[in-house]
């Protein structure tokens, strides 16, 4: 059997973070997990045209679902950490770079990791 290359484990790890926030946030259905395949495979293309942005894809894929669930079903993931004032969506910063984090712009604070959603505050029961 071949080891599996490069790109298709940044893929994969990008995949395994994005549906890993999905089922913290108990909104991992078929169709939604279809807009995560959806985002790697756009991904895919995308980083076999900039291998050097490979760090970036977990994030990027993170946003393309957002965006995705914006139009569909609305804000994602939902900020557990303002207990007042309109439910607002988190932020995944840097927008372009490793490492992505939730952040919420209106405490100023880092949530969780990209992947992470299920320890932070809140976890899975606000949704």
């Amino acid at each position: 059997m071949e080891p599996v290359n490069p790109l298709e484990q940044v893929l994969h790890a990008a995949r395994a973070l994005v549906l890993a926030d999905l089922v913290a946030r108990q909104v991992a259905e078929a169709d939604v997990v279809s807009l995560v395949e959806d985002s790697v495979a756009q991904r895919r293309w995308w980083v076999e045209q900039w291998p050097e942005g490979a760090a970036y894809v977990a994030g990027l894929v993170a946003q393309d679902v957002q965006d995705a669930l914006l139009e569909r079903y609305g804000r994602w993931p939902l900020c557990p950490v303002c207990g007042t004032g309109d439910p607002h969506a988190l932020d995944v910063e840097p927008e372009l770079g490793p490492d992505p984090h939730w952040v919420c712009h209106k405490a100023g604070v880092k949530v969780a990791a990209v992947g992470s959603l299920g320890s932070a505050a809140g976890g899975a029961a606000s949704s």
